[in-house]
């Protein structure tokens, strides 16, 4: 029987992507589900099909979690449903692909917001309960790209470097209260990101593709484990390893080649 059947788990970005694959494996292991995203209709579908194949509780909540102090209000919201989450997936975020001085400074300080400070806060209102409850479960979703600066994908990458080490720190920092946080670092997965980002597919990424359900379940593998942090597929793991025997400045010059278009 899963470790969490019962137990109810929030995934953020629910609406497409990972945010899909993650709440089916854990709606397959029996957790009841919080989907969280702007665009209900989607997951109004998946939690109705969700549902009706395993028996569950879903619970959809359209929020725009990129607006501050949007965390908080999700968090008071699943409060007066009578909700504690023992299980959260911060799924939630996106990139822009182009050089940076050319890219809508709206739309960086967006991602900016999403990517860092809506995860941040989603993390802190619900891991003080998890910690006050005496234990819970938290995925970070990263990127590759937090390892390494990334040409074209400056400010992106930076965003998930944060995100790397926020949730590597909090791993150790939240384990003498049973709060287990582990980060996922994907690749180039098949998901809408490239489409949102504006990138057309380079060679290298066409290479180096994931599926997104087998990233999705190394993810959840290590968030119940506990791993700080995993990096998914051979082709990944190795070209972080690789990094480890270039100067950054060499990784910053070949990744501007693997990533322009």
């Amino acid at each position: 029987m899963s470790e969490y059947k019962g137990k109810w788990a929030l995934v953020t970005g629910a609406s497409s992507g990972f945010g899909i694959d993650f709440a089916t494996i854990l709606a397959e292991g029996g957790a009841n589900l919080v989907l969280a995203a702007r665009r209900t209709e989607a997951m109004e579908k998946l939690a109705q099909s969700l549902r009706s194949r395993f028996g569950i509780e879903v619970v959809v909540e359209g929020i725009d979690l990129g607006r501050p102090a949007a965390g908080t209000e999700l968090k008071h919201r699943l409060d007066a449903r009578h909700i504690a989450i023992d299980l959260l997936v911060n799924n939630a975020g996106f990139g822009v692909f182009g050089k940076f001085t050319e890219q809508p400074l709206s739309k960086t300080m967006e991602m900016l917001q999403l990517n860092m400070l809506a995860l941040t806060e989603l993390t802190h209102v619900f891991a003080a309960d998890m910690v006050m409850r005496g234990g819970g479960h938290i995925l970070l979703v990263a990127s590759i790209g937090g390892y390494q600066a990334t040409p074209f994908y400056a400010a992106y990458s930076a965003s998930k470097a944060y995100v790397l080490l926020f949730g590597e720190a909090l791993n150790t920092e939240l384990a003498p209260h049973n709060v287990k946080v582990s980060v996922l670092s994907p690749g180039i997965t098949a998901t809408a990101f490239l489409d949102v980002s504006g990138q057309r597919a380079t060679p290298y990424q066409r290479l180096m593709m994931m599926q997104s359900r087998p990233v999705a379940e190394t993810g959840i593998a290590a968030m119940l484990a506990g791993t700080p942090s995993v990096v998914p597929g051979i082709g990944n793991k190795l070209t972080i390893f690789g990094n480890r025997f270039a100067p950054r400045s060499l990784q910053s010059r070949i990744a501007y080649q693997l990533m322009k278009n």
